[in-house]
């Protein structure tokens, strides 16, 4: 993968944090401090979810090699098609509630629930023999800058502007997976 597409790929994993991240500066008005902790949180989790699902993909990888581009697509697709639709929903009940826990496990809960998606990621990136290391590593960081920012951005602007950068992301995931679909049938350059 390019540096462009690893950023991007790393911005569009990042924008369920993101989210979450907004909501929850916005119930509870962190401190920086504690804002830089869930950043932290959010990142470590971030990191790990890939590299699971990266080593998942590679027990399968012999299996399905003819098909890994197509597989890689269809789940960034689903993973896009499920950050897009949770960004044009409306906010519910039981999200204000979910931000309104606190506490250290809470607050892991919450960073794991954000990261699943990237475990599936993980596995198509195994597919397409991706540096994982360096993937993980750029989800990780893009992961704790911007929950640190959304936290704080959270007290200030409340959760409107989390689902945009939601459904932001889940087009750019999108984009990416048809890229690498077009890369591998050969009608991108690659």
């Amino acid at each position: 993968m390019t540096p462009g597409a690893i950023a991007i790929l790393s911005l569009s994993m990042s924008t369920d944090a993101f989210a979450a991240a907004v909501g929850r500066g916005a119930s509870h008005r962190p401190a920086v401090k504690d804002a830089v902790k869930a950043g932290l949180v959010f990142g470590v989790i971030e990191a790990i979810t890939p590299l699971i699902g990266w080593g998942l993909g590679i027990i399968a990888a012999g299996l399905v090699e003819k098909v890994d581009h197509w597989i890689a697509f269809t789940l960034l697709l689903i993973v896009g098609g499920k950050m897009i639709w949770e960004g044009v929903q409306p906010r519910g009940a039981g999200e204000d509630e979910a931000q309104r826990r606190s506490g250290p496990w809470a607050l892991v809960a919450t960073a794991v629930g954000t990261s699943i998606d990237a475990a599936a990621v993980g596995v198509g990136l195994a597919f397409i023999g991706a540096n994982i290391w360096v993937i993980a590593a750029s989800i990780g960081f893009t992961t704790f800058v911007l929950t640190t920012i959304g936290m704080l951005i959270g007290k200030a602007v409340g959760t409107r502007f989390g689902k945009t950068a939601e459904i932001i992301g889940g087009v750019a995931l999108i984009g990416l997976g048809t890229a690498i679909l077009l890369e591998h049938l050969g009608v991108l350059g690659g």
